[in-house]
């Protein structure tokens, strides 16, 4: 169960990260309420898998799905670069998030 709450702790992470973006520097109101509840569910949620995973394999794997999906949604949102050498850097952090789930109990 506690790789679940990782997996999602990782989906709140990107949200939060995608949302700093919209917050437009903390001017927008929603965006920035959004971002902030994102960002403590986020943690909340890390906070909770900690309790039964590795520090560093579940911190590694949670930045590595935010990173992933933060650049996934950079890509298709708002239209950056998705260069073979980008996507293959993006390949290896997958890589390496699998082998480490693959890894610890």
């Amino acid at each position: 169960m506690s790789w679940v709450i990782l997996f999602f702790a990782g989906l709140f992470e990107i949200g939060w990260a995608v949302g700093l973006k919209q917050t437009e520097g903390f001017t927008r109101p929603i965006p920035t309420a959004l971002t902030v509840a994102s960002m403590v569910i986020s943690l909340a949620l890390l906070g909770m898998a900690l309790k039964s995973l590795p520090l560093g394999t579940a911190y590694a794997v949670w930045t590595g799905i935010g990173t992933v999906g933060t650049v996934v949604l950079g890509i298709w949102l708002y239209g950056e670069s998705a260069d073979i050498l980008r996507l293959g850097c993006i390949a290896l952090i997958v890589s390496g998030i699998l082998g480490l789930k693959l890894i610890t109990p």
